[in-house]
């Protein structure tokens, strides 16, 4: 596996000193479960959005964001999904037609986390078929957003159940659209394109390297390199220390657990 080019763990943004390949993994600390350094995981994503508008996926990204705006990124918007604008809490802060919605997406002020049933090393995305498009063997979501999405906002992804059968060396058709298809769709399609990160139950991922391939930015505690690449269908960037997950601050997780989710839904969506 190589090492991203010019890139050092010690500055991804959301982490902590971590392991070489072969290292005994970190244990978990305070009592912090998996799912709750992937909340914190998410809720970096969102770090120094300013005031945009977070559009997270996912029970996991849904407390991240919510969390973000409660503590590091007071100016995020958040939504209830159909026509309000809401405070961490669901309490109404104001009114967001269908119609503003979709001009905070053409004009670049949102950031999706999606979902992602396949996703390749250059963050090119599926959620519409697996197989062949003549003939699938699965048939999934379809495209949805997800390339408007792309091409006109960041778009994160986050991924509960990191395998090869979602970290695939190419995806069955493209939905959301990563950095090698951008760039050959010409400057169109990249003057706004980003993917600022990919979170799944093993770690973060980010396309810091010079042909914006996917590299491992960080390893959840209790998580090893190697079980990150066994689990990666293709060649993964691996830096040679990669740092930690950041542990999540006393008062975040007593506000992951005592108001945000207090019925605990992150840990059904992942275990551990």
């Amino acid at each position: 596996m190589s090492a991203a080019p010019g890139a050092s763990p010690d500055t991804t943004p959301g982490s902590t000193p971590g392991a070489s390949r072969g290292a005994t993994p970190s244990p978990p600390r305070n009592g912090v479960t998996r799912a709750e350094y992937c909340v914190i995981a998410c809720a970096e994503a969102w770090r120094g959005d300013g005031e945009i508008l977070a559009s997270p996926m996912g029970p996991i990204p849904s407390i991240g964001a919510r969390l973000a705006r409660r503590t590091f990124s007071p100016d995020l918007l958040l939504t209830d999904g159909e026509a309000l604008l809401v405070g961490p809490d669901g309490s109404p802060e104001g009114w967001l037609p269908y119609r503003q919605h979709l001009a905070l997406v053409t004009g670049g002020r949102r950031h999706v986390m999606m979902g992602a049933s396949q996703l390749d090393r250059f963050g090119n995305q599926n959620i519409s078929c697996v197989g062949d498009w003549e003939r699938p063997a699965r048939q999934l979501l379809g495209v949805r957003g997800g390339p408007v999405n792309t091409l006109n906002n960041p778009v994160s992804y986050w991924v509960p159940r990191h395998s090869t059968r979602v970290f695939v060396e190419k995806v069955d058709m493209i939905g959301g659209v990563g950095y090698d298809s951008a760039a050959a769709a010409g400057p169109a399609a990249t003057r706004f394109h980003r993917i600022p990160r990919v979170v799944s139950n093993l770690g973060v991922f980010d396309f810091a390297t010079e042909d914006h391939s996917m590299r491992l930015a960080s390893l959840h505690p209790g998580v090893t390199v190697e079980e990150v690449v066994a689990a990666t269908g293709f060649e993964l960037t691996v830096p040679a220390d990669v740092p930690y997950t950041r542990e999540p601050s006393p008062a975040e997780l007593a506000s992951i657990r005592e108001d945000l989710d207090p019925k605990g839904l992150r840990d059904r969506e992942v275990k551990g």
